[in-house]
């Protein structure tokens, strides 16, 4: 532990936005990182707990006291070397996870919990900075071979494992450029796509094959994989979303969110309309928009309506709304439900809680407004209020109201695995193994719709898997 009074001298500071006038004029990054010497001060809060309840707090149990403590004493290479043990992409995590290792921080109880996710990213921008970042080739081959199906958070950590291992790892995605739901779900805003492209290289370098527009079930069979890998492992997130089942939601003007975030992000890597928007152009410019789904999904499509010049920006969200401070006593040190406001919602956007949408009105198919009344939950049983009907003006409406497990077309149906009770493909965290031999599933596409970080963490923990199976045993950690 470096300073062992810094939690009680060193006040939390946290890294600062640029001004919103300024960030919604383009589809950068726009976060100021702290300096070096704020960092250093940030670290030091770190109180070392006898029980660092920030290593369950993070899925992928980053050691977090360990690297604040060398940041804290200027180590920052070792800090990196300790980062990496855990963690393949932390500066994706260190972008977008929503921090529970925050949440879990002892210093939490007091609301000013340690700038873990701000170190974080600092410790490996460091790293890819000043070059300690290099491909980590295996020594030798198993002469192995793998195929990893779906290239976003988890089929990359399992792919980059495997590799390392020394197996022949080919990556296939549906998709034209790598990265699933990193490439074209995560607005360029909150992570810039330079990011994956150079993790990507390090893969190459590493021994991944990669093969894009490559749709497993569709232009590539199963059965030929089978044939022609050792081992497949299925990593192709939840792409089913949640339906809007109303009179009208047939209109033009009523959108998955997924489709219209993915145009936008190909628009900014320099795709033309017509190959951007196969469907149909989507742009919410001039427009009265309405976002149906309060999570993080919604909040990207706010953030993405107001830098497209929308005229007005609304989210609903048919729970009730969270209360502004957790109750520390019933809630540390897990996830707390509270009320999070996002870096969008404060670039402008009106947002209501307890709705229920009822109707889509239009005319010619084009749509008008949003007829939906408030309602009240008692005993988890949701009630309509009466006479709390009303209409939102309403010209684009985009659906953010989550996924419903993998999608069964093509993959899933033609590999006939196994589903559990929610739809997903089933499998357990300690072998990853579906029902079918040589067949293993992680991330989204096992547990459902979760974050970045907890597919990074279950990339990593098949791909150990996956080298038992083949090897009999694995150095790989889990």
């Amino acid at each position: 532990m470096g300073k062992v009074t810094g939690f009680l001298e060193i006040d939390r500071k946290e890294a600062s936005y640029a001004d919103p006038e300024e960030r919604l004029t383009h589809y950068k990054e726009f976060i100021v990182p702290l300096a070096e010497p704020e960092l250093k001060e940030q670290a030091a809060r770190c109180m070392d707990c006898g029980i660092p309840y920030c290593h369950n707090g993070c899925p992928v149990n980053n050691i977090i006291p360990d690297w604040n403590n060398l940041v804290y004493e200027g180590d920052w290479k070792t800090a990196l070397e300790v980062l990496h043990s855990t963690n393949n992409f932390p500066e994706f995590t260190g972008r977008i996870c929503p921090a529970p290792c925050e949440a879990s921080c002892t210093l939490n109880i007091d609301d000013a919990p340690v700038t873990i996710k701000s170190i974080e990213c600092a410790i490996v921008d460091r790293g890819w900075e000043e070059g300690w970042i290099t491909p980590q080739p295996p020594e030798k081959k198993t002469g192995k071979s793998v195929a990893v199906v779906g290239s976003g958070p988890a089929g990359m950590a399992c792919a980059q494992q495997l590799a390392r291992a020394g197996h022949s790892v080919t990556l296939f995605e549906k998709n034209d450029r790598m990265g699933g739901l990193l490439r074209y779900g995560i607005p360029d805003f909150k992570m810039e796509k330079h990011l994956i492209n150079r993790r990507l290289v390090q893969m190459e370098a590493e021994g991944v094959e990669f093969r894009t527009s490559a749709e497993v079930g569709v232009t590539v069979s199963v059965d030929s994989l089978q044939e022609n890998f050792d081992a497949v492992v299925m990593s192709g997130g939840a792409e089913k979303p949640r339906a809007l089942d109303i009179p009208g939601f047939e209109m033009s003007g009523v959108r998955l969110a997924m489709e219209f975030l993915t145009q936008q992000n190909k628009r900014n890597a320099g795709d033309d309309e017509l190959r951007a928007a196969p469907r149909g152009t989507i742009t919410a410019t001039g427009k009265h928009v309405i976002v149906i789904g309060g999570g993080d999904t919604g909040s990207d499509c706010v953030g993405t309506s107001n830098r497209q010049g929308a005229a007005s920006v609304t989210q609903i969200e048919i729970m009730p709304k969270p209360p502004v401070h957790e109750n520390k006593a019933m809630s540390w040190p897990d996830w707390p439900m509270k009320m999070r406001t996002s870096s969008s919602h404060e670039e402008g956007c009106e947002r209501d809680w307890s709705i229920l949408t009822k109707r889509v009105v239009g005319t010619n198919g084009n749509v008008e407004g949003l007829e939906c009344v408030r309602i009240e939950w008692i005993d988890g049983q949701m009630q309509e209020i009466e006479g709390s009907e009303f209409t939102l003006k309403a010209d684009l409406i985009f659906l953010a109201m989550g996924f419903l497990g993998p999608r069964k077309m093509g993959l899933v149906d033609q590999s006939e695995v196994a589903l559990d009770d929610r739809g997903n493909v089933a499998a357990n965290v300690v072998t990853y193994a579906t029902s079918k031999s040589g067949i293993f599933a992680c991330g989204d596409m096992r547990r459902g719709q979760s974050l970045v970080v907890w597919a990074i963490r279950e990339g990593r923990q098949c791909a150990r898997a996956v080298d038992l199976y083949l090897m009999g045993e694995s150095a790989l950690p889990r």
